[in-house]
């Protein structure tokens, strides 16, 4: 009995696996490109093992196949695993692009030593002995180990005949209606969609607009996540830029370095697919392995390790992390998806929120529900309290797994101003009695414009939606403060409005059905804090804060990302605010009962964040707007100006200045702003929207 090659050679940064499928067993060698492999190769799945040499385990989905013997080698071959086969005959495989040849045929001038050292060592050892009982059985168990491995952990059965018929090709069905990797997964409608497209470039997947949108719908809704699993995460749908929590520095150097972790966490995973996920790595960046997956060893004279100290490799602790915090099975899920209801929300809609750079906006949505039912038809208008200006917009909205809020809207009138919004993508969620949306409405290159958005149904009831200030100082007096809400009582009187402790309204100066606007005091010993406003029996939690003094400035976004841009590539712009902040009752600040004040005017500039010597990275990144603190990022390309023609790339301070009024000293905040090159491959924007 002979033996069956593998192996996998790296070109410069990528991988090509070479492998072949012998449906009756054989000898050969095939040349396959790494991005191929998944659907036609003779295994299923590899795993790196725990030794030093990093040999590949092969889970063979054929029964003639058994994993033999590993050998690590060098320059350009890598690795090579020897299978068992049961016959020698040799069949060329069908599939167009592919190279076969027969060892000491047609063998590559590189590869044919090689494989016949392996071959002869091979005759030398058990390799040559024909199969026992034991091992034919253990071959058997071989290949359908993945199988195996799911099957303790039970699947979702996919039960809709478009996603049978499309997908069932290639991710194999068994006896309960499961569908192999799609059984025991879920995610997100981005993470799905994200998922289909793969299909379609990698694997050839044929699809109409149609069926593909009716196969992301499904596997949405009964493959999704429940709202308490998306929530945690959502502000990867809603593509906001924050600082992420994470759990250790392992899973940071395994996960964080090409992405953010809320990426993994917007999928659940069995155990076993987690591990898929890991070898998915390998294979299409196989860097990955040195650079991220693994330590290199520790110095012989190392000091000792704490004890306790968890000494596995980064990857192996961040699939345990994950198969723990975001398992396929969940209470959560299981709750949801029994209790989900088809969404109702015709009507009129409440609106209100805040934009970087213009402050609060109140209004209203209209949504009128499709014939067929699946997608909703909007018509929005906005009106900002700071200017008065006014954006009217109008598009459609999908809701998937009975709460996730997927829209896409046009501004009727467009500006030439970077951060005017053309097309406007909506995230947001449903709350579990279909009364309000939360979110966030985004727009530009980078999604970096955008808009905290919150929206409640109304009603026939009296509702207060907030008020247009942020903030007020204790002792100041004759405020106007403009109550915004939908059906508010035109016989309110002074006694009917209540700002909350030390807070005195003294005159109605006009009512409206949806505004009314007073003159308020602040007592001198008010107790800073936030304050509800209340008119009659409706109220708005939380609508501002009372304050004594300002103790500090943060400045927000902390850790953008801008990029560099020309005609050819879009720039990434930034938007930053100035947020007081009270140091609250412990008088500490940066602690958890500091009050937020809201935006504040400020004076903006960029300084140098000094990382080698003669930094000069001030002078080329962009130019920042001193008071609207809008960042332009500069041109892209080679600056013939620059030191070595570098490009305008850099990290720098973006600086706040605010006056305080009664004191002389001013306050400063800072953000650390990265100035990158473009994004020069242009992924697709996320559909899930249309």
């Amino acid at each position: 009995m002979l033996p069956l090659l593998l192996y996998v050679t790296r070109y410069v940064n990528r991988t090509v696996l070479y492998c072949a499928r012998f449906p009756m067993g054989g000898i050969g060698i095939l040349r396959l490109p790494f991005w191929s492999w998944s659907q036609q190769d003779a295994f299923h799945n590899f795993t790196w093992s725990r030794d030093r040499f990093k040999s590949f385990a092969v889970a063979v989905e054929a029964p003639p196949y058994k994993v033999n013997c590993f050998c690590w080698t060098h320059r350009r071959v890598q690795l090579a695993v020897l299978l068992r086969s049961k016959t020698s005959t040799i069949e060329k495989l069908p599939s167009k692009g592919r190279e076969m040849a027969c060892l000491g045929k047609r063998a590559r001038r590189y590869f044919a030593p090689i494989a016949f050292i392996l071959l002869f060592f091979s005759s030398l050892t058990k390799l040559a002995v024909p199969a026992s009982p034991q091992e034919a059985a253990s071959n058997s168990s071989a290949a359908t180990s993945s199988a195996s491995k799911d099957a303790k952990e039970p699947g979702f059965p996919v039960t809709d005949p478009l996603v049978v018929s499309k997908c069932g090709a290639c991710h194999q069905p068994d006896t309960k209606g499961n569908l192999s990797r799609i059984s025991w997964i879920r995610t997100t409608p981005e993470g799905w969609e994200e998922a289909i497209k793969r299909m379609v470039r990698l694997h050839g997947l044929a699809l109409e607009p149609s069926d593909a949108r009716k196969i992301l719908r499904y596997l949405s809704d009964d493959h999704g996540l429940a709202p308490d699993e998306a929530k945690p995460v959502a502000y990867i749908a809603e593509n906001r830029m924050i600082d992420e929590k994470l759990p250790n520095e392992e899973i940071v150097h395994a996960c964080n370095a090409c992405h953010a972790l809320g990426k993994p966490l917007s999928w659940r995973r069995s155990a076993d697919d987690w591990k898929l996920l890991a070898n998915m790595h390998i294979a299409f960046f196989p860097a990955i392995e040195n650079t991220s997956f693994q330590r290199p060893p520790r110095r012989p004279d190392a000091p000792p390790l704490p004890p306790g100290t968890d000494t596995r490799p980064p990857v192996e602790q961040a699939l345990s992390y994950f198969a723990k915090n975001a398992p396929l099975q969940s209470a959560e899920w299981s709750e949801w998806h029994a209790s989900m209801r088809t969404p109702k929300l015709n009507g009129r809609w409440l609106v209100y929120g805040t934009q970087p750079g213009k402050g609060r906006f109140f209004g209203e949505m209209s949504v009128e529900a499709g014939a067929a039912g699946e997608a909703f038809s909007t018509k929005t208008k906005l009106t900002y309290v700071s200017d008065g200006s006014v954006l009217v917009e109008s598009g459609k909205g999908i809701v998937y797994t009975g709460y996730a809020w997927r829209g896409r809207e046009n501004a009727e009138q467009t500006g030439s101003a970077p951060d005017a919004p053309k097309t406007i993508r909506e995230v947001m969620m449903l709350s579990r009695d279909q009364s309000q949306l939360e979110g966030r409405w985004f727009w530009g290159a980078y999604q970096e414009f955008g808009m905290d958005v919150s929206m409640r149904r109304a009603s026939e009831s009296p509702t207060v939606l907030g008020v247009d200030l942020y903030s007020l100082k204790a002792g100041s007096t004759n405020s106007v403060v403009r109550i915004y809400g939908d059906h508010l009582a035109q016989d309110v009187t002074p006694n009917d409005l209540d700002l909350g402790s030390g807070v005195t309204v003294k005159k109605i100066l006009s009512k409206s059905p949806g505004l009314v606007i007073v003159n308020v005091d602040v007592a001198k010993g008010a107790t800073p804090g936030k304050r509800d406003v209340a008119v009659k029996s409706a109220v708005a939690p939380g609508a501002f804060a009372v304050y004594d003094r300002v103790d500090y400035v943060k400045v927000t976004p902390q850790t953008p990302l801008a990029h560099l841009g020309s005609d050819v590539h879009a720039k990434g712009y930034c938007q930053f605010e100035a947020i007081a902040y009270n140091n609250g009752p412990d008088a500490k600040s940066g602690t958890a009962d500091d009050i937020e004040l809201g935006p504040v005017p400020a004076q903006w500039k960029l300084e140098e964040f000094v990382a080698t010597y003669g930094d000069d990275d001030v002078e080329y990144v962009g130019t920042m707007n001193a008071e609207t603190g809008l960042f332009t990022p500069a041109l892209d390309g080679p600056n013939p100006k620059r030191k070595h023609s570098r490009n305008n790339y850099g990290d720098v301070w973006a600086v706040a200045t605010v006056k305080v009024a009664g004191t002389d000293e001013p306050l400063t905040g800072k953000s650390y702003l990265i100035v990158s090159v473009p994004q020069y491959i242009r992924w697709d924007q996320p559909e899930v929207a249309r």
